[in-house]
């Protein structure tokens, strides 16, 4: 009995409480055989302790071993994900988002750990999200060595979620990709996304959602298939693609084109003397954007500084060695093309730029 509020209470647990310890335990075993499938012969030990380990003498073949980390999540996609019940992909979408950055300065992926936020531990769900991220962590070569599962009633309802990563990889010094490498003349290559991608969905929802009332599970026929599947479609990662064309070829610099869009993400890597112009009549873009652009009538800057507008992935590249490039690209079934050049910077206030219109 309270001697302040007069009230009784039920004894209390954690369970209680809203967290329910022994779901967790049942979510770690389930996910156990998925982590197994990321293994690397670095990686000591498994699931169950505190930390993931990897073994580092393995970075004594390098001279000069420069680690690269970085760390992202998938933002409102995973909305998507919950309304329409599908968990395994959205993993998918996390490694590229880490690992995808990370292969942009010339680096190989390592390892990777996540951390998965929900309201309420449903063990196969989890299981579910985590056999998609160890997917994609085989996709780009890294190993999957840990992470996090928290349960936080009260903040999230019970079906909603948030998954988010980090990831650590390495490059020898003097191979480390970047803006000094860049050269007047040289090709900007363009590889084609798998769709929207994981960045501007908070747009792509507001649009096609809430203003146009649309159904995730109607079928459009633009698409091909329904909004949901569309929508939910995985990012692609390119991480081996990348390492092999630095194998093949004499890439200067990548970029990954996330949120800013084309234009934006480029701009970070060219130095501040040159200039990238990208031409839109290159291609085509997705069904998708035109879909998002004309319902929302969003203009053609808003869209291009919001989503990707069919490009995921750029190589620059001397011109010469273009054509090289891009059989390599064709070769590991990546469509790719020849997206513009590198120029002096001149008059320009911006490091890159969009030029011309759309193939159509």
């Amino acid at each position: 009995m309270s001697e302040t509020t007069g009230a009784s209470y039920a004894a209390a647990s954690y369970k209680t409480a809203g967290v329910d310890i022994e779901a967790g335990d049942r979510a770690v075993e389930l996910m156990k055989e998925w982590v197994k499938k990321t293994q690397r012969p670095e990686v000591l030990g498994g699931l169950g302790g505190f930390a993931g380990l990897f073994d580092a003498s393995a970075l004594k073949n390098y001279e000069r071993p420069l680690l690269a980390s970085a760390t992202d999540g998938v933002g409102t996609k995973v909305d998507i994900a919950r309304q329409l019940g599908v968990y395994d992909t959205i993993g998918h979408d996390l490694v590229a988002m880490v690992m995808d950055d990370i292969v942009v300065c010339g680096a190989e992926p390592l390892f990777m750990t996540d951390y998965i936020c929900v309201g309420k531990v449903h063990p196969e769900r989890v299981a579910a999200i985590v056999k998609g991220i160890a997917e994609g962590c085989v996709l780009a070569g890294c190993a999957l060595v840990g992470g996090e599962t928290a349960e936080h009633p009260g903040l999230l309802g019970p079906d909603d979620f948030d998954v988010a990563g980090a990831g650590t990889g390495v490059v020898e010094a003097d191979r480390l990709l970047g803006p000094d490498r860049i050269r007047t003349g040289d090709a900007v290559i363009a590889m084609a996304a798998s769709g929207l991608h994981s960045n501007g969905y908070s747009l792509v929802r507001h649009v096609l959602l809430n203003q146009a009332g649309l159904s995730l599970d109607a079928r459009i026929e633009e698409l091909g298939r329904t909004l949901g599947e569309e929508l939910l479609e995985p990012t692609k990662i390119y991480s081996l693609d990348c390492l092999a064309l630095t194998r093949t070829t004499d890439v200067h610099a990548y970029s990954h084109v996330t949120g800013g869009g084309l234009a934006a993400n480029l701009a970070r890597v060219i130095p501040d003397d040159l200039h990238a112009i990208v031409d839109r009549s290159t291609w085509t873009p997705a069904p998708i954007f035109d879909l998002v652009g004309k319902t929302g009538q969003v203009e053609r800057l808003e869209l291009e500084k919001t989503l990707n507008m069919g490009v995921g992935m750029i190589a620059i590249v001397p011109e010469d060695s273009a054509d090289v490039a891009l059989r390599t690209l064709a070769d590991r079934g990546v469509e790719a093309w020849v997206a513009g050049e590198i120029t002096a910077r001149g008059d320009h206030a911006t490091g890159a730029e969009m030029v011309g219109d759309y193939a159509v």
